[in-house]
């Protein structure tokens, strides 16, 4: 049997690369899937095909699968890709935070701009998203779970990568006391480091 038969689950950031690995592994375990990109709409469909070949690989032909275009640094991006997901599935069970950027720079070259940039993406979006997401888990009450997906750069700095080091630094804090906050109300947050 499918470990996730049955659940909805929305990936930012899934158009490509691990969060596109992600959202197709989800498929062939049941979930449902909902596919967030901010650029590459081809791309993003690429991921919805590849996700329905998995459903159907899976002996799964009724899985969903769609595609939400959103900046998960805007709050009404977020809210409105929610919204989108939860009109197509009914409810939702699972979030992974995996958009995120990262751009190589001297830090006494970096300008302000640059750095609110990387922070907005891969550490304001994640409390956003996390935020809509525990909003819909506490309104039904069945509990839920928020897998961000960091780096080991959340505690080994990385030259050059001053912004992207403290982004990921403040998504391993955000994940600990998101866990410790929601845990007594079956909300599970973790975080894997790649």
């Amino acid at each position: 049997m499918l470990k996730l038969t049955g659940k909805n689950t929305l990936v930012t950031g899934a158009s490509s690369g691990i969060g596109q690995a992600i959202a197709i592994r989800f498929a062939r375990e049941g979930a449902n899937v909902a596919i967030n990109y901010h650029s590459g709409a081809a791309q993003a469909e690429v991921t919805r095909q590849a996700v329905f070949d998995a459903h159907r690989a899976a002996g799964n032909p009724d899985g969903k699968a769609i595609v939400i275009g959103a900046d998960v640094s805007e709050e009404d991006q977020v809210k409105a890709m929610f919204q989108q997901t939860l009109a197509a599935f009914g409810t939702l069970d699972v979030l992974v935070n995996n958009a995120g950027i990262q751009a190589p720079c001297p830090s006494d070259e970096l300008e302000a701009a640059a750095f609110d940039r990387i922070l907005a993406v891969n550490l304001r979006g994640p409390f956003l998203c996390a935020r809509e997401a525990l909003r819909h888990f506490l309104s039904r009450n069945k509990g839920g779970v928020i897998l961000n997906n960091s780096s080991v750069h959340e505690t080994i700095p990385k030259p050059k990568y001053l912004s992207y080091s403290i982004s990921k630094g403040g998504m391993e804090n955000l994940t600990r006391t998101l866990a410790l906050e929601y845990a007594g109300r079956g909300i599970r947050v973790n975080a894997v480091g790649p």
